[in-house]
């Protein structure tokens, strides 16, 4: 009974990437506002905020969403990919639906700079665009400067991250299948903060479940800078379990060269070299964040205004998704992205139209991981603003993580792939 009442609890938290944070004023039919907004970023943040601009202003608001890709490819999923679960074209999709249904003006371009005060973003393709508003979604860089051995070009292209999906998790893949039997694949992990709390996780069970099944022989060693397992600790230890062997977990493991050439990494203490080495570098504010002038924690990610995502010091330009400094337990995930944009939305609807954004938005969040091609773990939460303490903080009692992994889950998971991908795209 208490495995059911997970189960229904876990999929009406999925159904949240289809609903409506708490909402005040215009985006709920008050007066209907107009303006001009300017997306940078079309990824869970920014395509969602371009949609829900559109659909909640009743096209009252013009929206132009500048996203340097052609289509949309998933980091969610992407490592069943790497896995040989998935192809590219499972996680790949088609902003035509911005366009088409919802009017987004989508420009295949990349902003080079904000000027703030002028109210306009530069184009790399030499174009200028004034908004009413600008939000930037722009995720994470990599701070390739903190890994030695791993600033070049030609490094990179060696030692892989495949942490945005896209041509590096191709390029993994081809890696992993060229690999001979009784090879070492080695992932190192950076220390939290960074994209996808339990991703590292995720893609060492796949990598080994690959492993397991094709090349027996082989290893797969986790070196995780960080003291332990950060998310799902106690259903990833299960799961490390089962491909006991295989897989061997290393914590407090954390990288401090690298040799591209030798495909070895360096830490403190010892030296790993492996046949295909995977490093996930420390991450930050995508850099156009980052340059824009607005304020930074730690100098990595931005501080924003918690009801309406705004810069705390630059007015009018709103930042979501991965790129901000979270808030207690608050992960870095693409179903987060997706709740900061509509939460987002809403707020500049309202004050487009001269009224006062929602004083206690509500978002929550979903993660499933894939501890093989079938079977599937979860985690949930609810977070609200709190206006004493200006952030926002989980909701006592609310979510909660699966009992064990199973294949329910992982037919709830491709669920909330399909249902978050419309919810952003269609």
């Amino acid at each position: 009974m208490q495995n059911r009442r997970d189960f229904l609890k876990t999929a009406a938290l999925a159904g949240g990437a289809l609903a409506v944070p708490m909402l005040g004023g215009c985006a709920l039919g008050g007066s209907r506002p107009r303006g001009h907004v300017v997306v940078v970023g079309g990824g869970y943040g920014g395509a969602t905020v371009a949609k829900y601009l559109r659909m909640w202003s009743e096209r009252g608001v013009d929206v132009t969403l500048v996203e340097r890709n052609p289509q949309f490819i998933s980091c969610p999923i992407s490592n069943l990919v790497i896995g040989g679960d998935k192809t590219m074209a499972d996680i790949t999709m088609s902003y035509d639906g911005l366009r088409s249904t919802w009017g987004v003006k989508v420009l295949q371009d990349s902003v080079t700079a904000i000027d703030a005060a002028g109210r306009k973003v530069t184009l790399a393709s030499g174009g200028v665009l004034s908004y009413d508003r600008l939000v930037m979604s722009p995720g994470v860089d990599f701070m390739f400067d903190q890994v030695p051995g791993l600033e070049t070009e030609a490094a990179q292209a060696v030692v892989l991250h495949a942490w945005k999906a896209g041509a590096q998790t191709v390029a993994l893949r081809k890696q992993l299948e060229d690999m001979k039997d009784g090879g070492v694949y080695a992932l190192s992990i950076p220390k939290a903060p960074y994209r996808c709390p339990p991703g590292p996780y995720e893609r060492a069970c796949l990598v080994a479940n690959y492993l397991k099944q094709k090349k027996p022989k082989s290893k797969v060693l986790v070196l995780d800078a960080n003291e332990e397992i950060t998310s799902k600790k106690g259903l990833f230890t299960k799961a490390f379990e089962k491909y006991a062997g295989i897989l061997e977990y290393r914590p407090n493991s954390e990288l401090r060269e690298v040799d591209a050439a030798n495909r070895t990494a360096i830490l403190e203490f010892d030296k790993v070299k492996a046949d295909v080495l995977n490093v996930v570098p420390p991450q930050r504010a995508g850099d156009i964040a980052a340059k824009s002038g607005v304020k930074l924690i730690n100098g990595r990610w931005v501080d924003i205004n918690w009801q309406t995502f705004e810069s705390v010091n630059t007015p009018g330009v709103h930042v979501i998704g991965d790129a901000i400094f979270p808030a207690p337990t608050m992960p870095k995930s693409g179903h987060m992205a997706n709740q900061h944009a509509k939460v987002t939305a809403a707020a500049i609807l309202n004050l487009l139209a001269g009224e006062a954004p929602n004083p206690a938005p509500v978002v929550m969040n979903t993660c499933y991981s894939f501890v093989d091609s079938k079977n599937v773990i979860h985690v949930t939460s609810v977070h609200q603003y709190d206006a004493e303490k200006k952030t926002v903080l989980p909701v006592p009692g609310s979510g909660g993580v699966s009992a064990a992994a199973n294949e329910i889950e992982g037919k709830a998971a491709m669920a909330w792939a399909r249902n978050i991908w419309a919810d952003m795209l269609v």
